[in-house]
């Protein structure tokens, strides 16, 4: 089983990526909350990854957080979810955000994630509401982005305030400077986002 790849970043088309590692290619399927995050080709990178085997086929998913390899996990426990549709939800909303939307029994939130129907939203939020808790841990694979770390902060209040997560990692990235507190990082991003 394969658990993490670090290597290089060589090619990114969503929703696929290129992974040089020691001289193999490891094509990999990401969500887009991945793909946001990503540097730019040519530089190392470090994946938490989901090994899948099927009877017609083999697959390997990437993702930068383990919070999100997680909750691809525990999406697919679900009946009737496959990884397309895990994938799809984790390209539409945040670890934490869908959890917040499963405790607050959101069915109508939920079925506005493409993929996602009232049935198969109405089988999440009786199956997943216990197995949610704890899941949105913000943790990259690297290790960087514990809990506590100011943009970390930053991006869970921005989302907060009804930001999409594609918007929020913008504005975090833009915004954030080394040294920065999370309120500095949210004034400075609400004021780009009034622009």
């Amino acid at each position: 089983m394969i658990g993490r790849l670090k290597g290089i970043l060589v090619s990114k088309q969503p929703p696929w990526l290129m992974l040089d590692v020691g001289g193999v290619g490891y094509e990999l399927e990401a969500p887009m909350s991945t793909f946001y995050d990503l540097p730019e080709t040519g530089r190392e990178v470090v994946l938490c990854t989901h090994y899948a085997v099927k009877e017609d086929s083999v697959a390997l998913y990437g993702f930068l957080r383990e919070s999100e390899r997680a909750l691809f996990r525990v999406l697919q426990k679900v009946s009737g979810v496959g990884a397309k549709t895990a994938l799809s939800v984790l390209s539409g909303a945040s670890v934490d955000e869908f959890a917040r939307l499963v405790h607050a029994g959101d069915l109508t939130a939920l079925t506005r994630i493409p993929g996602i129907g009232k049935k198969t939203a109405e089988r999440m939020l009786v199956e997943l509401r216990d197995r949610v808790d704890g899941l949105g841990d913000g943790v990259h694979a690297g290790g960087a982005g514990a809990p506590g770390d100011p943009a970390s902060e930053a991006a869970t209040a921005l989302q907060a305030l009804g930001y999409k997560p594609a918007e929020v990692t913008r504005l975090v990235r833009d915004a954030a400077v080394p040294g920065d507190s999370a309120e500095d990082i949210i004034r400075k991003a609400l004021k780009a986002a009034l622009r």
